[in-house]
């Protein structure tokens, strides 16, 4: 299974490989990682300059990785044989659901103990679709909700599913009509402190769906439990934020929202999202200082990042890496970056797909080795624990 990326196929290594598929993946544009590409490896300053990033953070013997005002420590391994994990999940009683995004298959994790809840019915997976995100209901267990952003045959949806007694059922669809391809689907979910759910979409291969108002690709949306446009949305749309090529990850710092953003040849991204505001795809990747268009406030070299999941704990902004292989570390306060980023881990595990913050202050890490384009490792997939300290 390859995955192509604007000019970038992850997964097959081999020269041959790359030359086959640069045409196709230059018409297709892609996400999740690719094959050589002429290296960018420069990360903004405060003033957007092209510094080249800190990535000085060789790990020991022991897991530790030591930069920055942070150091991240792997304090085990909290699971091991899952396929492709992608959406990861806190239930109140501190287990964990994930997502296995080719199976629809969701499982539940507690003391070490893997166990399958249920299947997601109608999803259709593909080299970037499948079951995606998951999502509890911040009021749960009084409303027992899990939401779940999967692909079918037709397009992307969120489902809510009542979850009782550890098994997943009655899954009633709230909102459809994502654009969905093979490649380019979004897919994460996340409850605001606002008690409405946001969501990070992909423009669905077709750039123009991101500057679209009547489409629901390349956006942030941010709707009601009932799939309604949230109160406040610009023009009563669902949609919150647009000019977006591909959202996977989604994470916030009290009110502020941070999503993490695949490029296509150039630049992967870190944006701090205000409503309403314009983030430039297709016309923009990466710093562009086009007039009516938000930059970023980091970004970083395609070989450097395919960020996927991203998670706030300690000040820093954690977002997991795939074609990177590593998990960056960076410093934000009110929508702003406040220090360099810092890499950690890289290339000790692999694909990096999901990162979340734990009830005990720790970080739960997925690798992404068996999605067909990683190198498959004893165990894999896994999810890590990752300890924060200073």
């Amino acid at each position: 299974m390859l995955e192509a990326r604007g000019g970038r196929v992850d997964g097959w290594r081999g020269r041959a490989a790359a030359v086959v598929v640069a045409t196709a993946a230059l018409a297709a544009g892609c996400s999740d990682g690719g094959a050589d590409a002429a290296p960018s490896v420069s990360t903004p300053s405060a003033t957007a300059s092209t510094t080249p990033p800190r990535t000085s953070t060789t790990p020991s013997a022991s897991g530790t990785a030591q930069a920055g005002p942070v150091q991240l420590q792997v304090a085990g391994t909290v699971a091991t044989g899952i396929e492709v994990p992608w959406g990861l999940a806190f239930l109140p009683d501190k287990s964990a659901l994930v997502a296995e995004r080719d199976s629809g298959k969701v499982k539940r994790i507690s003391g070490g103990q893997v166990t399958e809840v249920g299947t997601v019915p109608g999803v259709d997976s593909s080299s970037e679709g499948g079951l995606l995100g998951l999502a509890v209901d911040p009021k749960y267990p009084t409303r027992p909700y899990v939401y779940a952003y999967y692909s079918t045959g037709e397009d992307n949806r969120i489902a809510r599913l009542t979850y009782r007694n550890n098994r997943i059922d009655d899954p009633q669809v709230i909102l459809d009509g994502i654009p969905m391809a093979s490649i380019h689907n979004g897919g994460r979910l996340r409850f605001g402190p606002d008690g409405f759910l946001y969501v990070g979409t992909g423009d669905g291969s077709e750039g123009q769906n991101s500057q679209d108002d009547g489409s629901l690709g390349g956006k942030i949306l941010r709707i009601t439990t009932d799939g309604q446009p949230a109160p406040g949305n610009p023009g009563n749309r669902l949609w919150y934020s647009k000019g977006h090529r591909n959202v996977q990850g989604l994470a916030f710092d009290g009110n502020q929202l941070y999503a993490a953003e695949f490029g296509q040849n150039t630049w992967d991204e870190l944006n701090a999202i205000t409503a309403g505001a314009n983030y430039g795809w297709p016309a923009a990747e990466g710093n562009s200082g086009l007039e009516g268009m938000v930059d970023p406030i980091a970004q970083w070299g395609t070989d450097d990042a395919s960020p996927s999941g991203a998670a706030f704990a300690q000040g820093h902004i954690f977002m997991a890496g795939l074609r990177g292989e590593r998990l960056w570390a960076i410093p934000v306060a009110g929508g702003k970056r406040v220090g360099e980023p810092v890499a950690f881990f890289n290339g000790q595990f692999g694909r990096l797909r999901t990162v979340e913050a734990a009830p005990d202050g720790s970080l739960w890490l997925t690798t992404s080795n068996t999605d067909g384009r990683g190198d498959v490792k004893d165990g894999d997939d896994r999810i890590l624990r990752i300890t924060i300290s200073r």
